[in-house]
């Protein structure tokens, strides 16, 4: 099949290069996501929270911001989101495997609180949710100076009966802060579904009672999640204040490697939600629009499978912590 520079409908302007570029990091969230699971059941990697299903929302939400400038607060799941703002592939390997270069923590915390000085990435606690009133300070820092910045901030939908996120969206609301709340909802709180976690249909239907605005996108849909975004985001940047998005996604993993979603999940929920893989559909849209091939699809695999083996090695090689560092940055050091 010839190549094009068509489009599919809801591209809105990208070209072939940016679309194929947010496939290729769809492509290696979800290589580098199986491989952390591997080195997990290997007995290297201590834990594991998977990206798997979640990264269409994740990559159409990282090329709707401005990487390096805007900020970013993820939740554990982040791993494809942070990959496509600019993270490696070996700073997650350092994280998984406990080696001293790891950017996060320096491995002093588990996997998936992932942290990047240069690109803006916010580390979040183990605590769920914090990390949204955390964005909602930042916001207010942006707005104080007078900047142009804006910050998204990311929970599981589990995540919204925090009081964290209330609070938040509360004071967000108010003030009319530039910051984005992406719900990335997989119906899932770890076993818990949607309908025994609150009583609407919707999570972003939360958004009237604080008088923003509420979205729901296909989380399946890069394109369309990449779309809604870049509209919530040019809308901070303007001064019209926050926006709720509900993205709905499917979780093709259980919620961590310490979980068997198998034992709460019905088997033909598990084999439906394998119908919806974002990573399929968008590489079939690709396909219909003439902008990729199967041969250029299996190039872009093999370069991304490439990277990982790369990362993997040179994190393998890396040193672990000193152990005499072990209480750095845990106590108060000198003084006067």
């Amino acid at each position: 099949m010839a190549l094009t520079e068509s489009a599919p409908p809801d591209a809105r302007g990208l070209d072939r290069a940016t679309l194929i570029g947010m496939y290729r990091a769809m492509v290696l969230g979800r290589l580098l996501d199986e491989r952390v699971m591997v080195l997990n059941r290997q007995g290297l990697a201590p834990f594991v929270t998977s990206c798997q299903g979640h990264e269409a929302t994740q990559v159409g939400a990282a090329a709707a911001l401005r990487a390096g400038a805007d900020w970013i607060l993820p939740y554990y799941r982040d791993l494809a989101l942070t990959l496509a703002i600019g993270m490696r592939p070996v700073d997650h390997l350092f994280a998984a495997l406990g080696r001293a270069p790891d950017p996060s923590s320096g491995a002093r915390q588990m996997p998936g609180h992932f942290s990047s000085r240069p690109l803006r990435i916010v580390t979040t606690g183990s605590s769920v949710a914090t990390q949204v009133l955390h964005a909602v300070g930042i916001a207010l820092a942006i707005r104080s100076r007078q900047e142009t910045d804006v910050v998204l901030t990311t929970c599981g939908e589990g995540g919204t009966s925090e009081g964290d996120f209330h609070e938040a969206l509360n004071w967000a609301a108010i003030h009319r802060l530039p910051v984005l709340f992406l719900v990335e909802n997989n119906h899932y709180a770890i076993s818990v579904p949607q309908s025994r976690q609150m009583a609407i249909a919707r999570v972003a239907e939360r958004a009237a009672g604080y008088g923003m605005p509420g979205v729901t996108v296909d989380g399946g849909d890069v394109l369309a999640v990449h779309r809604v975004v870049g509209e919530a985001a040019e809308r901070a940047r303007t001064g019209a204040g926050p926006t709720l998005i509900e993205a709905l996604c499917v979780r093709l993993q259980s919620h961590s490697s310490d979980d068997d979603q198998r034992r709460y999940r019905d088997p033909a929920d598990l084999l439906d939600v394998r119908q919806h893989d974002p990573l399929d559909r968008f590489r079939t849209e690709l396909e219909a629009a003439g902008l990729l091939d199967g041969s250029a699809a299996d190039a872009i695999r093999s370069a991304c499978r490439d990277e990982v083996d790369l990362a993997q090695a040179e994190a393998e090689a890396a040193p672990v912590p000193d152990p005499a560092t072990a209480l750095a940055h845990v106590y108060g050091e000198g003084g006067s």
